[in-house]
């Protein structure tokens, strides 16, 4: 029963939370709304952490929220099973979001960026902080941007 609540919750979280699958569109809606971006790196079916980084914050109903509002979201997905592999233009756009943004390959890994590519803040591994402290410190660093 628990899996059934994990998984439904993670199914809606997915419908809710607008992940942009093209980064140089997700910079283009940056730029146009003047928001950042918020890139993770994730290997969505064999990186525990990761999978527990969308599940415990990114599903977050205070989270999706203040991304909804201030966000574009884009998520570098690195999956290994065959069966959910992604299509090659995807992939090869997220090998180069790897190279220029995560070269050591660290995941989960998630950087705030600029509409124009810079670095705001990264967070290296599951975050130490819950939710609601994650999406906290996200809101102190877009009002310090304004």
């Amino acid at each position: 029963m628990k899996n059934l609540v994990l998984a439904t919750a993670l199914f809606f979280s997915l419908l809710l939370t607008k992940w942009e699958p093209n980064f140089e569109t997700a910079k283009k809606i940056a730029k146009e709304k003047n928001e950042l971006i918020l890139l993770n790196f994730s290997g969505s079916d064999w990186c525990g952490p990761c999978i527990r980084m969308h599940q415990e914050i990114f599903s977050d109903a205070t989270f999706l929220k203040m991304a909804e509002q201030n966000l574009v979201m884009v998520n570098a997905d690195f999956p290994r099973s065959k069966k959910n592999q992604l299509p090659a233009n995807i992939k090869k756009q997220n090998e180069a979001l790897a190279d220029q943004y995560n070269p050591s390959g660290k995941f989960p890994y998630t950087v705030l960026i600029t509409a124009d590519g810079k670095i705001v803040k990264a967070w290296d591994g599951l975050p130490d902080e819950n939710a609601a402290q994650f999406t906290a410190s996200i809101k102190q660093i877009l009002a310090s941007n304004k």
